[in-house]
């Protein structure tokens, strides 16, 4: 081997042995920070899970309670309209006793001239025939009784809400006030009407014969005329005989 091949394989062995010491001064310099980086992502990843995890969390903490503040708010609602449809039955319970209060004591100036009962068939508001046929009866006194007044008074059996007998036995009332308004034109400030619904029984509600002399309307016909002789009439009980309540 020459001299000059000798220094040849010298060069390229140097150039050979600083190539593999520079990989790998730079593998041991970057390697650590290769780890450090993965690191990092790792725990970026884990807190980004943590997150959404909180987030989940919270927001079905937040929805439970919009949940229970709804319900909450339902049940005041509720309770608000009881409390009103209470305040509301209470109030018309006291119009139907200052109603009858003030009934009855007009009705002190006045006394009977003749009176009938007509009664109802189980959840009707309708006259029978025998209804009319005793109600032409009472009219028949109108013309020769001067400062009268008519009095009703509409009532039901205990079957039932009272706020339903109470408009039930206004209706039987104002079927009887359409008949003599119509047939016998019985102006109305001359009609005192009271609808008592179950309240003013006249017979237990216990039995069927009961319930049905319960379901009637009692007319009166009434003056406050002291001179008039007129004597009452014998109180006449009509209508239908239907077994049923109401």
């Amino acid at each position: 081997m020459t001299r000059t091949s000798l220094t040849i394989l010298l060069a390229v062995s140097m150039v050979a042995t600083v190539g593999c010491t520079s990989k790998n001064y730079v593998k041991q310099q970057t390697t650590p920070l290769i780890n450090k980086t993965n690191e990092l992502d790792d725990m970026t990843a884990k807190n980004s899970k943590d997150i959404k995890d909180v987030d989940a969390r919270a927001q079905a903490g937040i929805q439970a309670v919009n949940v229970k503040t709804a319900d909450v708010e339902q049940k005041a609602q509720a309770a608000g309209q009881s409390a009103a449809t209470a305040q509301q039955m209470a109030d018309a319970a006291n119009n139907r006793v200052g109603v009858l209060s003030n009934t009855v004591a007009n009705l002190d100036n006045y006394r009977p001239v003749a009176e009938t009962s007509v009664k109802f068939g189980f959840n009707k508001d309708n006259l029978t025939p025998k209804a009319k046929e005793a109600l032409d009866q009472l009219a028949g006194s109108i013309s020769g009784t001067k400062g009268y007044i008519i009095a009703l008074e509409g009532s039901t059996d205990s079957v039932g809400s009272a706020d339903y007998n109470y408009d039930l036995s206004q209706r039987r009332a104002n079927a009887v006030i359409q008949y003599l308004a119509s047939k016998y034109s019985v102006p109305a400030h001359k009609i005192y009407v009271i609808g008592l619904g179950k309240d003013k029984p006249v017979e237990t509600n216990k039995t069927r014969e009961g319930r049905a002399d319960n379901r009637r309307v009692d007319v009166r016909l009434m003056t406050n005329t002291v001179g008039d002789t007129t004597q009452p009439t014998t109180p006449a009980t009509t209508g239908q005989n239907n077994p049923s309540s109401m």
